[in-house]
């Protein structure tokens, strides 16, 4: 089975309708990494997602690196810097649609938010 996760940054403290639109981005971002094939059988299966949490970038670094070296669909989203957050910042981390358990190797240790 196929899932979607979306690792957000907890540490910056973002309002619900900004964290709603890194994990929006975060998620079709990665979805376009994704073979098509790939995309096809996610969406057949109801396009299952979720949401985790972590603190701090460079812990998304190491999850993006961790899930590039596994060759998993991902993607960091860096901020534009138009509202609340500056420019540059990496706010949340797509991985996936790819296998349950290929994802949940890199992502057992987070916690939902």
């Amino acid at each position: 089975m196929l899932k979607q996760v979306i690792v957000v940054d907890t540490s910056l403290n973002m309002p619900v309708g900004k964290l709603a639109a890194q994990v929006a981005h975060a998620s079709i971002a990665a979805f376009l990494d994704s073979d098509e094939t790939i995309q096809l059988r996610w969406k057949d299966a109801g396009m299952p997602k979720i949401v985790l949490a972590t603190s701090g970038e460079q812990n998304l670094i190491e999850l993006l690196q961790n899930a590039k070296t596994k060759e998993l669909p991902c993607a960091l989203i860096r901020d534009a810097g138009r509202t609340v957050l500056k420019s540059g910042t990496a706010s949340a981390l797509g991985i996936g649609p790819a296998e349950n358990d290929e994802i949940d190797r890199l992502t057992c240790r987070l916690t939902l938010l």
